[in-house]
């Protein structure tokens, strides 16, 4: 399989040096001051900019914080000691990373107005509810960002790369999340940041072994390459059990809707300009907005007509016309 990656991704002509890649990703080689320096004063100030960008719902600002956020260099330069078998010294620098782009965010939660709605914000409620689907474009994403950092020629790349892997932002929302009591929400977002950490961490590995980044042989062996690995297992169990569960909520909720929004349909049927206008669920409850120009038809119908299409227990609520809000009862009570 490494193999088949190496003629993939390019030939030797092309492949950087591991010295030239260690000195990229690794903050505790070569001029180490000026390297810490930069990355510390290039993410507060990225945290900064993604927490203005959450907090305004603008995705310009969100994404010029992505392009300078330095984050993914200490993520890769774990890859690389992870395939080289050495010490993992740049786990504690991403761990001290995150703790600091999550104080900004809790910081700036602080101005909020007490009735701010955190899911109105479409910065915020886009990265609170993951699934596989965001691992799966992680996965490319971290491949790619690998690709790009041992290749000669397409390190113009590596700004898209940011874009798409998306680190400091989630952070950030767990923060503002944290900061505002919303304790499911945190863990949401700090979900997409695991799941993406690990897609950066495991593209990385592949493509480095692939393309020879390894410690001889009589090196390769030993405890460090059995905790790298036990470390890769575990991340990908914690990332992918929530994001599985999220997905397959989520596909159960849109079928229930659906269902629903037929149900209601037919409901209406023969009331002369009635439309069903949306459904939606929130908080346990069902919510059928309908546009109806007389009286609604009595709700127990409606109720009788969802026995079987959703799960019993859930209650309903029919939004009507002019302000009009009829709780319709419990389907199956």
């Amino acid at each position: 399989m490494l193999s088949a990656v190496r003629a993939l991704v390019l030939p030797d002509s092309q492949r950087r040096s591991l010295d030239d890649l260690a000195q990229d990703l690794d903050l505790s080689s070569g001029d180490t001051r000026s390297k810490r320096s930069a990355f510390w004063t290039m993410l507060t100030l990225s945290s900064v900019i993604a927490v203005g960008g959450v907090l305004t719902d603008s995705t310009a600002t969100v994404i010029g914080a992505m392009i300078i956020a330095p984050l993914s260099t200490p993520i890769m330069g774990i890859a690389l000691a992870s395939v080289q078998r050495r010490r993992i010294g740049a786990v504690a620098v991403v761990l001290s990373a995150c703790t600091l782009v999550i104080a900004v965010g809790l910081v700036f939660s602080l101005v909020l107005p007490s009735d701010y709605d955190l899911l109105a914000n479409s910065q915020i409620s886009s990265r609170t509810s993951p699934g596989l689907m965001d691992l799966i474009a992680a996965l490319a994403t971290g491949f790619a960002g690998a690709v790009a950092l041992a290749r000669r020629d397409v390190a113009a790349v590596l700004p898209g790369v940011a874009i798409a892997i998306s680190l400091v932002p989630p952070l950030v929302v767990v923060g503002v999340c944290l900061g505002r009591l919303a304790g499911v929400l945190a863990l949401g977002a700090l979900v997409l940041f695991v799941s993406n950490l690990f897609a950066l961490v495991f593209g990385g590995m592949v493509v480095f072994a692939a393309l020879a980044y390894r410690a001889s042989t009589e090196q390769v062996a030993g405890r460090p390459a059995r905790r790298a690995l036990a470390g890769m297992a575990l991340l990908f169990i914690v990332v992918f059990v929530p994001l599985a569960a999220n997905t397959t909520l989520t596909f159960l909720i849109n079928t229930w809707t659906s269902r629903a929004k037929t149900a209601a349909e037919e409901w209406l049927a023969d009331s002369p300009g009635a439309e069903v206008t949306s459904v939606d669920a929130k908080s346990q409850t069902l919510y059928i907005h309908v546009r109806v120009p007389g009286e609604l038809p009595p709700v127990q119908t409606l109720l009788d007509d969802l026995q079987g299409q959703i799960p019993n227990g859930i209650p309903v609520v029919v939004d009507a016309t002019r302000g009009r809000r009829v709780e319709a009862g419990t389907v199956g009570g």
